[in-house]
């Protein structure tokens, strides 16, 4: 990243590559929310299967087309 930077080299030696710690610990954690949230993604179905989406699934907005409308 910082190719040819005494002073990034120097804080690397110093303090440890902090950014690529971070960086790591970050896409860990994603790792481990994607688990834990895979079974609330489908509600109803057991954890780990999969099940194809449905036309409808969620809410939806339809549009009223323009003229008079039946009541």
């Amino acid at each position: 990243m910082f190719q040819d930077s005494p002073i990034y080299d120097r804080l690397i030696a110093e303090c440890g590559d902090v950014p690529a710690q971070v960086r790591h610990e970050a896409e860990r954690v994603n790792r481990e929310l994607e688990l834990v949230m895979r079974p609330l993604r489908s509600p109803g179905y057991a954890p780990g299967l999969d099940r194809p989406q449905s036309p409808g699934n969620g809410w939806q907005r339809t549009a009223l087309l323009p003229g008079p409308r039946s009541h």
